[in-house]
């Protein structure tokens, strides 16, 4: 009984910070012209230059646009992507948010990042493969992660939102750091953390965010870090103190997050679908930690959990139930 009760009590405090940390995203991406309305033009040019023009406004798993003022249900990527030099990069975390503005809901999904899967190049089939979910980027960048995503799931993609986390650590700068309390004793790239309570600069909290194999965890242990991380760096951005600073934050934000929404694109979200972050439920992709031959190890999802997970996502989505599409060759 003890054992169930903590189970549950583990889950609310989850659900918890996926909510806080879902209306953070809310309030660092969508809601920055919001925010910022005095500087409207300032704000204006820093998501011009987040914004990456390659078409993504019609998914190819829908038959016509989402449109806002129709509070059609929208899906958006959220990535953090771990680039460094003379390294093209892989995705650090990968959340799926749905959002229903009519059932007042939102649906937040993510998915392990060494989950096997085929990787979908929808520009050039040859270059698909079977390979970890979170490679898609090093071979083929956002597009490639898309495709990969809009097929494990089967679901369209239409939205995204990149974090580049070798550049959070300007963007951690530009509020001023961060307060956390520590957990375990690690050292990463030259950086040692002590338990407790503690500032962090930029390059702490970057490697607070990565530390993975220290964390008993794992990288489930990461993602709440990451987590945390930017909770911290929205709490401290919102504050009216941080505007004599915008400019600096905007600076930092621009040159470290791309994304496909617009301006009106964001003030439409804010406007029509923050109802939806009300009650926001967590979903789970549960799958099998499977060393392969010659391959490595890899986080196992069948097609069955696949299937049941995209008959949800496509049902909040408004959208018909469609069988999964395998991913391995006989199945």
């Amino acid at each position: 009984m003890n054992t169930r009760l903590s189970r549950k009590g583990k889950r609310k405090r989850k659900l918890r910070v996926f909510r806080v940390f879902f209306l953070a995203l809310f309030i660092a991406i969508i809601g920055a012209g919001i925010y910022f309305y005095n500087i409207y033009s300032d704000v204006a040019g820093a998501v011009n230059k987040m914004n990456n023009s390659f078409d993504l406004k019609v998914s190819k798993k829908r038959s016509e646009k989402v449109e806002f003022h129709r509070k059609d249900p929208i899906s958006i990527l959220l990535v953090g992507v771990d680039e460094r030099k003379g390294d093209s990069g892989r995705t650090d975390s990968m959340i799926i948010a749905t959002i229903n503005p009519e059932t007042k809901s939102t649906k937040l999904l993510s998915i392990p990042r060494d989950t096997r899967t085929k990787l979908v190049n929808n520009s050039n089939s040859k270059k698909d493969r079977i390979s970890k979910i979170n490679a898609a980027y090093a071979y083929g960048g956002i597009e490639e992660t898309i495709d990969t995503v809009e097929n494990f799931l089967n679901i369209p993609i239409d939205y995204y939102a990149q974090i580049n986390m070798e550049g959070f650590k300007d963007i951690v700068n530009a509020v001023g750091g961060i307060d956390v309390n520590n957990k375990y004793k690690f050292e990463l790239d030259g950086v040692t953390l002590k338990p407790g309570e503690q500032h962090l600069n930029g390059e702490k909290a970057l490697q607070y965010a990565r530390m993975r194999h220290q964390d008993p965890l794992g990288d489930f242990g990461r993602q709440e870090r990451q987590k945390e991380v930017i909770i911290k760096v929205v709490d401290k951005g919102k504050k009216f103190n941080s505007l004599v600073h915008y400019k600096k934050i905007l600076n930092a934000l621009e040159d470290n997050i791309k994304t496909n929404l617009s301006l009106d694109d964001m003030i439409g979200i804010q406007s029509n679908y923050k109802v939806a972050a009300n009650n926001i439920e967590k979903m789970e992709v549960k799958g099998e930690g499977e060393s392969i031959p010659d391959d490595g190890w890899y986080y196992i999802v069948t097609n069955e959990t696949r299937q049941e997970l995209s008959d949800k996502l496509r049902k909040h989505l408004g959208l018909p139930e469609e069988k999964v599409s395998p991913i391995y060759t006989g199945e």
